[in-house]
């Protein structure tokens, strides 16, 4: 018999990690995108969800079977200095990216409660410290499971606004492009902020989590994983990828149908599209939207900050996770504030909304690929994984999706040096 609370209890890392791709960042990423171009890059969902898949399919694998977290592999397989720059990088970027979320998550309660910005954003940043650093691991991993819920606002946001449904396929199934760097850019940013790579160290780090939560604490007993835990790894990756892009779908074409055929087609930030909704489909669709952004801020904050904070420790070789108390590994739990308060200061000096948001997204397409080179190859060696190596259909999508993140981040490089 269906049992919602047994499906409840089986959301797991994938599926936690996939509703974490759809933060504020990527929603007005994709905002920006059907609003600007309408249906037109409706595409990027179809041809990203196999690629995503495969991706974090691989990451999962590298965490699940050698009982570390990414960095860590990287850091026994790969030159340290190499993996040193990488995480710096990677907790670069996420703290632009938190900065940008929580920026949107500020304007968003504004448009449902009016008050200060500063003090939203105080609120928000207060609020992810303490529940990342002082809630227990079981706790929060509830916490963010019931947040996963809030992605389904903008799957019913779609269907409370006219839609072109028969375009929209159109374009689903037929690629179409312009030309220039604001296309490149727009390719970047919607793939930067869908095949990421803070969901690489994420989906890595929270499947030695889950060993740790069923009591395999030690290295020796987390090695290995059985055909059961391989299989129902990927169902759930399969599972929570195919949610972040039926969501990257319906946001895009939320916005297509309402923004761009109303010629609003200059979106900032997540809250400004959200603003624009209310006129055109009505205060339940603004609600969806808003809503939609606050609860994925809450859920994608402390996996951007967690994520930068996992590579950080397994570099300096700190004590960390989120199944240990904050007195047992202060350096990993610091590292998380140091990245929220950043992003927070970050706003609070005035930088541009949309300078964050179109900057992190581009960051994160310029260094999918880099992380892709090393994951899809460290996944086929059998030094690493033993017999668990990628099957021949993942090591095919992982290169493909290698190849299309290169060549659209060579494209965007391009356009913008030989720019007129």
């Amino acid at each position: 018999m269906f049992s919602p609370t047994k499906l409840f209890k089986k959301i797991g890392p994938g599926v936690i990690t996939g509703a974490s791709d759809d933060d504020p960042s990527g929603i007005a990423t994709y905002s920006q995108t059907g609003a600007k171009y309408g249906y037109q890059f409706l595409w990027l969902a179809l041809i990203s969800t196999p690629l995503m898949m495969a991706a974090q399919e691989m990451s999962a694998r590298l965490g699940i079977v050698t009982g570390r977290g990414l960095a860590g592999i990287l850091r026994r397989h790969v030159s340290v200095k190499i993996v040193f720059v990488l995480a710096w990088l990677l907790f670069f970027v996420n703290t632009i990216n938190v900065g940008a979320d929580l920026g949107a998550m500020a304007e968003a309660m504004k448009l449902l409660l009016p008050g200060p910005t500063v003090v939203y954003l105080v609120f928000f940043a207060a609020l992810i410290i303490v529940l990342e650093i002082f809630v227990s691991y079981k706790r929060y991993v509830n916490v963010l499971r019931w947040l996963t819920l809030t992605l389904l606002s903008y799957v019913v946001a779609a269907f409370f606004t006219k839609q072109d449904w028969a375009l929209a396929l159109k374009d689903t199934i037929i690629p179409t492009f312009s030309s220039g760097k604001e296309m490149w850019t727009i390719i970047v940013a919607a793939l930067g902020t869908t095949i990421t790579p803070y969901c690489f160290f994420w989906q890595a780090s929270e499947e030695v989590e889950e060993k740790i939560a069923k009591g395999r604490t030690t290295l020796k007993k987390r090695l290995g994983a059985t055909k059961k835990e391989i299989t129902s790894m990927r169902k759930e990756v399969v599972s929570g990828m195919l949610l972040s892009n039926i969501v990257m779908f319906f946001i895009i074409v939320t916005t297509a149908g309402t923004l761009h055929n109303a010629g609003i087609t200059n979106i900032q930030t997540a809250g400004q599209a959200a603003e624009a909704l209310r006129p055109l489909a009505g205060n339940f669709t603004f609600i969806l939207f808003t809503v939609g952004i606050v609860g994925m801020g809450l859920l994608g904050i402390p996996i951007l900050a967690g994520s930068a904070s996992y590579a950080l420790a397994e570099v300096f070789g700190w004590k960390e996770g989120l199944s240990k108390h904050y007195r047992q590994a202060h350096s990993f739990y610091l590292a998380i504030a140091v990245s929220v308060v950043l992003g927070l200061l970050s706003n609070v000096a005035g930088i541009s909304p949309i300078q964050f948001l179109v900057f992190a997204a581009v960051l994160n397409g310029l260094l999918a690929p880099i992380m892709l080179w090393f994951i899809v190859r460290l996944a086929d060696r059998k030094d690493v994984v033993g017999t668990h190596v990628s099957t021949p259909l993942i090591r095919v999508m992982g290169w493909l999706c290698f190849i299309l993140m290169a060549a659209a981040a060579l494209g965007l490089i391009t356009n913008v040096m030989f720019a007129k």
